[in-house]
């Protein structure tokens, strides 16, 4: 009882558990970008950033606000060719939404596709091109969409078609929330 009487500043673990029913603060997900001619080229197939801040003539981050999708693509390469093909799609992680270690990017992201070696990278580089040509956004596309790729890709089936239809059901679904 006399507990309860005391000031908070005596009470150290009355205030830890206070912060700790708060969600945590909105963090924008900072991706760093790079270019060395024939060795390294980490850049962005898609998204907006919204902002980019340019550190030097080599390398500049992009900053995005918290749900927003972007693709970055990596490639390194040495004096034999190709060393690296990497492309991944991810989401910029909201209060509380979990987040994975992604090199590169801080404070992390949600990662909605991988792929890895440059005869999936450029299967998925042609998914891209056609949600263009069919008139889509990439950035708009469906979350789950890209999650669905990369398990054709792991299981090595054709990859699903991204239709005006399923963007329109991906919209309906959105206005529900």
């Amino acid at each position: 009882m006399m507990a309860a009487t005391l000031p908070a500043q005596l009470l150290p673990h009355a205030q830890d558990s206070a912060h700790a029913a708060l969600p945590p603060a909105s963090q924008p997900m900072r991706v760093s970008l790079a270019f060395v001619a024939q060795h390294v080229n980490v850049y962005l197939r898609f998204g907006r950033p919204a902002r980019e801040i340019v550190l030097d003539r080599w390398r500049r981050v992009a900053v995005f606000m918290p749900g927003a999708i972007c693709c970055r693509i990596k490639w390194l390469g040495d004096d034999f060719g190709t060393a690296l093909w990497q492309l991944m799609v991810l989401q910029a992680p909201t209060p509380l939404s979990g987040v994975q270690r992604v090199s590169g990017v801080s404070p992390g992201a949600r990662i909605l596709l991988r792929a890895d070696g440059e005869p999936r990278v450029k299967t998925v580089l042609a998914a891209i091109d056609a949600i263009e040509a069919a008139g889509l956004d990439p950035c708009a596309v469906a979350p789950v969409y890209w999650r669905m790729v990369g398990n054709r890709l792991a299981a090595r089936l054709p990859l699903p078609a991204y239709t005006p239809e399923r963007h329109a059901a991906h919209l309906a679904r959105e206005a529900l929330r």
